[in-house]
């Protein structure tokens, strides 16, 4: 593997006005390498909401790596050549929605992103992985996720996983 430095993101400028402020998507490898430029991307644009609390900047940061990470684990943008998609709006002045697009199910039988419920108490205390979805569902406001392609016959063509925050009165009426 070629090691190249990462080339800086562009500064995008949100579009004005609430309803509908979409960020432009910014797409990496599916490379869990990948994610500590993703987590610094994501801090430059919530840097642009005024009076965005950092304590909730690093939670809606901890949430994405946490999707990033799936991704890469369970789609096919782990492989070669796999890619991740990561986009950021506000559908509403009070809200902020990140989402995660993968590129598609890894194996025959397409699994939906869930929290495993079949687990024993020792079997937590024991698991090495599997509480990023945890962590976003008592972090998040809502989450979920969808077929990107909402077609029978497209199944498995890739996965959005969203998650939506609740911004305090003072975030987001300014964007620097």
């Amino acid at each position: 593997m070629t090691i190249v430095p990462r080339p800086s993101a562009p500064f995008h400028t949100p579009t004005p006005g609430f309803a509908g402020r979409r960020w432009a998507s910014r797409i990496y490898p599916g490379d869990l390498a990948e994610i500590s430029g993703a987590r610094q991307d994501l801090r430059a644009d919530l840097y642009r909401l005024e009076g965005l609390c950092p304590d909730l900047a690093d939670t809606i940061t901890l949430c994405t790596s946490e999707m990033f990470a799936n991704a890469c684990d369970y789609s096919r943008s782990g492989q070669r050549g796999g890619r991740i998609i990561r986009t950021l709006s506000m559908p509403t002045a009070r809200s902020l929605h990140v989402m995660i697009v993968d590129d598609g199910v890894r194996d025959a039988a397409p699994t939906h992103p869930a929290i495993p419920h079949q687990r024993t108490v020792e079997e937590w205390e024991e698991a090495e992985r599997g509480r990023g979805l945890l962590l976003i569902e008592a972090l998040a406001t809502c989450w979920g996720t969808r077929a990107v392609v909402d077609f029978p016959f497209c199944a498995g063509l890739g996965t959005a996983v969203w998650a939506e925050f609740t911004l305090p009165a003072s975030a987001g009426d300014v964007a620097r």
